[in-house]
């Protein structure tokens, strides 16, 4: 299958730090034909993680900013693609839906999250606490934007790189871009999609920068919900 339209160019960005046990698997399962550019940053993996993906051929930038929100931005200001699918190289995302993601784009998307809980899917990676955070969450971006989404969290979509401008997402206030991306799109009147997706076991080790430990997790949930309700309240796009 080629689901590539000719009119865009689609980059598939993966972020990593110490992520050689997932790579190993997953990499060789992505078919590079998919997608335009995959575009790689390493934010100082000592596994030997980096020196992996050159051997296969991947090209790999080495991050210059601090933490995984900022990654997210230097890797966004450094991508040629029309549409961005970022995706996590430890298994929870599944290499064999970046065509669905692609084929809802092409079919009008403007995103297309890849949900967790749609139509049954699971999440195998899930405990009672971030199950409870997903929904919650989840629940609040429906409340406040009007909208009927499955999982709102998810990093794992595909989505236009010129909607992170339109919807003036500010990277320097500390705004989760992939979940205001959502939010901020459904009040705009984007075309936003959910497909059903599971959610694999993470492969190799526990603690990667993408899962900050019960109290990060803890804070960053707080400040989610001050986010979204904020938005809620107070953001009306331009026209």
């Amino acid at each position: 299958m080629e689901p590539k339209n000719n009119k865009l160019r689609i980059t598939l960005f993966i972020p990593i730090k110490n992520e050689i046990d997932g790579l190993r698997v997953i990499m060789p399962r992505i078919n590079r034909r998919w997608v335009d550019e995959i575009f790689i940053l390493d934010a100082g993996s000592t596994d030997g993680s980096k020196e992996f993906l050159t051997s296969c051929g991947f090209e790999v930038a080495d991050q210059q900013s601090k933490g995984v929100k900022a990654a997210f931005w230097e890797a966004f200001e450094q991508i040629d693609g029309d549409v961005i699918i970022p995706f996590s190289p430890d298994g929870n995302s599944i290499p064999e839906d970046i065509p669905r993601l692609i084929e809802q784009i092409n079919m009008g998307g403007d995103i297309i999250i890849a949900s967790r809980y749609k139509d049954g899917a699971k999440s195998a990676d899930d405990n009672f606490q971030s199950a409870l955070a997903n929904r919650v969450l989840t629940g609040l971006i429906n409340v406040f934007f009007r909208s009927r989404f499955t999982d709102g969290l998810n990093m794992y979509k595909a989505f236009y790189k010129k909607h992170l401008f339109d919807l003036e997402i500010d990277k320097y206030k500390n705004d989760h871009s992939e979940i205001m991306l959502v939010a901020r799109g459904t009040r705009y009147g984007l075309k936003v999609i959910e497909i059903a997706s599971r959610e694999p076991k993470r492969i190799g080790k526990q603690g990667s920068r993408a899962h900050p430990g019960l109290f990060g997790k803890y804070k960053s949930g707080i400040f989610l919900i001050k986010t979204i309700v904020r938005d809620g309240l107070c953001y009306w796009p331009k026209k």
